[in-house]
């Protein structure tokens, strides 16, 4: 029987780890999903690639929030970059998942028909990191609403993930202690799998 080629020997794919970041606005998702792939990366040698949110970018894009019946679309777009990522890479953190999108379409269109199939995207992600309320509120053009509005989306995030039986860890502190905490919560997971 002749030996296979170099290279081609069966090897089992490992299927890439899958961090979520997900919170209400000006809860810091986006520094510290940079921060924690930079410092994944780091201190595991994989290659950690960091999705940024899908929904942020559409709107940066035309100008404007989406349309009730745009929704949908943003939803499976955010979760096809992300697969992208992951079919590239040993880690993929998420700034945020179809579950952000789910809730803003709740408190925006009062819709919860997006509750199920975001749900069920999510169920991809090997862990989820939800942030505290504790950072202060900025405001940042068309992506946010105001410091009223992140105790309402916090308590919907909850509700959704809870009801769908999708567990989660929350992330608190300043700076390098949100960090700290959400790696806390990611290297234990990634043991087994850094150099």
């Amino acid at each position: 029987m002749p030996l296979p080629e170099f290279g081609k020997l069966d090897r089992p794919v490992i299927p890439a780890v899958c961090i979520a970041l997900l919170g209400a606005e000006s809860t810091g998702k986006t520094t510290l999903a940079a921060n924690l792939a930079a410092r994944l990366h780091s201190i595991t040698c994989l290659k950690v690639t960091w999705v940024p949110e899908r929904l942020r970018q559409w709107c940066d894009e035309r100008g404007r929030t989406p349309r009730i019946d745009e929704q949908e679309g943003i939803v499976r777009e955010q979760h096809a970059l992300i697969d992208a990522a992951a079919a590239e890479s040993d880690v993929v953190v998420c700034d945020t998942t179809a579950v952000m999108t789910a809730v803003y379409h709740r408190v925006v269109f009062n819709d919860g028909s997006l509750d199920g199939l975001a749900a069920g995207l999510h169920r991809r992600m090997d862990l989820t990191l939800l942030t505290a309320l504790d950072l202060p509120w900025v405001a940042d053009g068309l992506q946010r609403d105001g410091p009223h509005v992140r105790e309402p989306v916090d308590s919907l995030i909850r509700q959704l993930l809870t009801s769908h039986r999708l567990p989660w860890n929350l992330v608190a502190g300043q700076g390098p202690q949100r960090l700290e905490s959400a790696l806390n919560a990611v290297v234990p997971l990634l043991r087994a799998r850094s150099c």
